[in-house]
C-alpha cells in the first residue's frame, strides 16, 4: 500500500477510534503525548503513521487487515499502548487487582552468557513468559507475585514499610522451566526524552565512567557494550534498565517482539521455541516481516518525537535541587547534557552501577551487566507521572510505591549517599521529594 493511502487508512482509523478510552483522556494527561515543536509537514505525517502502530491494536495473522495483522502466535499485549499507558511506565497491578500487562516476567539461565543476546534464554520459554496466545496456540503461563514487608526505621523515628517482591510463575502449559532459569520481573519504563537520549553523544556518557573508582568516593559506573541486532556490532547500551539496548530502534523493535510477537526486519523470527509446536505451525503474515523496515522506523520516530515535560522551578523545588545535589545524588543522576546546541536535563548518567543484593537480580546478566548492576534511572517526569497520570510504581520491578521507597532501596554503590539522605532531617528530606515531584 503507497504511503498517503496508508496514511489515509490509519487516519480515518483513528478518527473512527476517537470515542475509545486512548482517544478521550483528559488533556491534562495528554503531556506525554504531543510532538515535539517544529516538526516539518512530512515529520507530523511520520508521527502521526508512528503513533498509530504504537497505540492501534494488532490482530493475528491472516487477516485482511495486512497492513496491522502478525500478532503473536504468544504474546502478552496487543498494542504498545497497553504497557505504556500514556506514554507514561506501566503499573504492576491493572485496576482489577490483577498483575498488569505492563509488568513482564523474563527468563535467563543463572549466570550464562551469550554474545548476540546478553543472556541465554530459557530452552523450553525463551526470554519471556507470554501471557496470552493465538487460536490454537496455548498461551505460555502466568506470573505470581506477592511481598514480603520489611521495615525501615528513620533515626528520627519515622517509619517507612518496604515491599520486597517475591516472584515466579504458574500455569506453564508447555513443562517445567529449566532447572538453572532465573525469573526477573521489569516494569515497562516511561517514553520521556527517548529521542534525546539517542543523540547524546558516545565521549558525553563515556567521560563519567569510574570502573576502578580512581576518584575513591565510591562510585564506579561502567558502560554497558551490547549488541545491536541490526548490524551485530558491540555498541554503548543506553536503554532499558540495564542498558542492553544500543539504540532506539533496538529498544522499539525488542519490545514488539518480545511483548506482542511482532516480527521486525532487526528480530526476523517468530518468538515461537522449538518446543513449542503449536507456536511454530501457527499461520503466519503473507508480509515478510510484521513490522517493515518503513513502519519500525515510524513507531521509533514518534517515540523518539514525543515532547519533554518542562518542571515547575518554585522556591520549594530549588531548595529540594539543592539538598539534592548537596548529599551526592547527583553524582550518579547527572543532571544535564548538551545536545545539538541544546540543554537537556535527564538526571542521568546512562551508566551500569552496584546497587546491592537488595535488588539484585539472583543470577541474571544482560551483556557486561551483572544481576546487583543497574542504569542510572533518568528522572525526567517521575513526579508528574504520579501526580498527574497516577503512576506511582517505581524501580525495575515496580515494588517502591513512592519516591521515598526507591531511595531507600539504594544500595551498593548508593549505600553511603543513601545515609546522607537518611540523616537529613524529616522536613529537607521532604524537600527532596518535593523536587523530585515537581521534574
Amino acid at each position: 500500500m503507497k504511503k498517503t493511502a496508508l496514511m489515509c487508512a490509519i487516519l480515518f482509523c483513528t478518527h473512527q477510534l476517537s470515542a475509545d478510552k486512548i482517544h478521550t483522556l483528559d488533556t491534562s494527561k495528554k503531556f506525554l503525548s504531543k510532538p515535539t515543536d517544529n516538526l516539518s509537514n512530512e515529520e507530523l505525517e511520520t508521527f502521526i503513521l508512528g503513533k498509530s502502530f504504537f497505540r492501534i491494536p494488532w490482530v493475528e495473522a491472516p487477516s485482511a487487515t495486512t497492513a496491522r495483522d502478525g500478532l503473536g502466535p504468544l504474546f502478552s499485549a496487543n498494542a504498545c499502548i497497553s504497557c505504556h499507558p500514556h506514554n507514561g511506565s506501566g503499573s504492576v497491578y491493572s485496576k482489577d487487582g490483577n498483575i498488569s500487562r505492563s509488568l513482564v516476567t523474563r527468563f535467563s539461565l543463572k549466570d550464562k552468557l551469550d554474545d548476540k543476546n546478553g543472556f541465554v534464554p530459557d530452552s523450553t520459554y525463551g526470554n519471556q513468559l507470554s501471557i496470552n496466545g493465538v487460536k490454537d496456540v496455548p498461551y505460555e503461563g502466568k506470573p505470581t507475585l506477592k511481598y514480603e514487608i520489611v521495615p525501615f526505621l528513620y533515626p528520627d523515628g519515622q517509619k517507612v514499610e518496604l515491599k520486597k517482591p517475591i516472584i515466579g510463575v504458574s500455569d506453564l502449559q508447555y513443562g517445567l522451566l529449566d532447572k538453572n532459569t532465573v525469573i526477573a520481573h521489569r516494569l515497562a519504563q516511561p517514553l520521556i526524552g527517548l529521542g534525546m537520549i539517542n543523540k547524546i553523544k558516545e565521549e558525553d556518557i563515556l567521560k563519567r565512567q569510574d570502573v576502578d573508582d580512581k576518584d575513591g568516593d565510591g562510585i564506579s559506573g561502567r558502560p554497558n557494550w551490547a549488541v545491536d541486532p541490526q548490524t551485530g556490532e558491540k555498541k554503548l547500551g543506553r536503554f532499558t534498565w540495564k542498558a542492553s539496548a544500543v539504540s532506539l530502534k533496538h529498544q522499539v523493535a525488542a519490545a514488539f517482539i518480545n511483548d506482542m510477537g511482532i516480527t521486525s526486519p532487526l528480530y526476523p523470527d517468530e518468538n515461537c521455541t522449538q518446543n513449542q509446536k503449536e507456536c511454530v505451525d501457527a499461520p503466519k503474515g503473507r508480509d515478510e516481516f510484521d513490522l517493515p523496515m518503513q513502519r519500525l522506523d515510524a513507531v521509533t520516530f514518534y517515540v523518539g518525537h514525543l515532547q519533554i515535560p518542562k518542571p515547575k522551578e518554585t522556591k520549594e523545588f530549588l531548595e529540594g535541587q539543592r539538598l539534592f545535589e548537596s548529599v551526592g545524588c547527583t553524582k550518579c543522576h547527572v543532571p544535564s547534557y548538551e545536545v545539538n546546541g541544546q540543554k537537556i536535563y535527564p538526571y542521568s548518567d546512562f551508566l551500569l552501577h552496584d546497587m546491592g543484593e537488595g535488588l539484585s537480580d539472583d543470577g541474571r546478566v544482560e551483556f557486561d551487566a551483572k544481576p546487583n548492576e543497574w542504569r542510572t534511572q533518568p528522572l525526567w517526569g517521575v513526579g508528574k507521572r504520579a501526580t498527574i497520570l497516577g503512576q506511582g510504581d517505581y524501580l525495575h520491578d515496580g515494588r517502591a510505591k513512592s519516591i521515598e521507597e526507591a531511595i531507600l532501596w539504594h544500595g551498593g554503590e548508593a549505600e553511603n549517599i543513601k545515609q546522607r539522605f537518611v540523616g537529613l532531617t524529616q522536613e529537607e528530606r521532604e524537600k527532596i521529594l518535593e523536587f523530585l515531584k515537581g521534574l
